[in-house]
């Protein structure tokens, strides 16, 4: 385990590798406004670490000895809420494990092959509280959820989003789409404070860890009707 004193965004770096490790802290640490507190080299070193450091985002493998990223996330989610982020790290072959990933509650995902610029816009993305997708991982992502014919889950997800009020309902299928806060803002003609507003009651209505929830929950709905 490795920790260095705070500033700006706070980082906790998870691989079992000390070499990817060793990469990321490079990336990140030409970036003036993050600062990598720690490492850890698998799920429950993890836990210790950020039950100490209480980082704004963790960037964590999924596959990992002893505790996996996803029972790791799970964890920290349960523990946290959103005090603390969790982007997962993967690769094209493990689809399945980042949509587990993003239903115990991630913030989203990156490919270890993420270039170090867009790598950086997504720990700071995710900082704010904006989630981070891949628009192509996304769309295979959702597809697996479209083909897995659970019934029971869609008709949960449509009595989920029964709760909201229209113009919340109108923000989650923003939220869904992928699309910001500013983004969503110009589609409805609302200011971004007020999206803001809007988001924070959606994601207590359909008791959603964080807006990559809210997007699962969405689409479970639409491919179940």
């Amino acid at each position: 385990m490795v920790e260095q004193d705070v500033g700006g965004v706070e980082v906790v770096l998870v691989d079992d590798e000390a070499l990817v490790r060793a990469g990321l802290r490079m990336i990140l640490g030409g970036a003036p406004d993050i600062t990598v507190l720690a490492e850890a080299g698998d799920g429950l070193e993890a836990l210790d670490v950020v039950a100490r450091h209480r980082p704004d985002v963790v960037l964590m493998d999924i596959r990992m000895p002893r505790l996996d990223g996803i029972s790791a996330c799970d964890q920290m989610v349960r523990r946290y809420a959103d005090d603390v982020r969790v982007i997962v790290l993967t690769t094209f072959d493990t689809d399945d494990l980042i949509l587990r990933a993003l239903r115990v509650g991630a913030s989203g995902f990156l490919l270890k092959d993420t270039p170090p610029d867009r790598l950086v816009q997504a720990v700071r993305a995710v900082a704010d509280g904006e989630p981070m997708l891949s628009p192509t991982i996304t769309a295979s992502l959702m597809s697996r959820v479209a083909s897995s014919g659970d019934d029971d889950r869609g008709a949960a997800a449509r009595h989920r989003l029964d709760r909201l009020t229209d113009r919340e309902r109108e923000v989650a299928i923003g939220v869904g789409e992928g699309l910001s806060n500013a983004q969503i803002g110009r589609q409805l003609y609302l200011s971004v404070p007020t999206v803001k507003a809007h988001v924070s009651r959606v994601l207590t209505k359909l008791e959603a860890a964080n807006r990559v929830q809210v997007a699962i929950t969405v689409h479970d709905a639409r491919q179940s009707r």
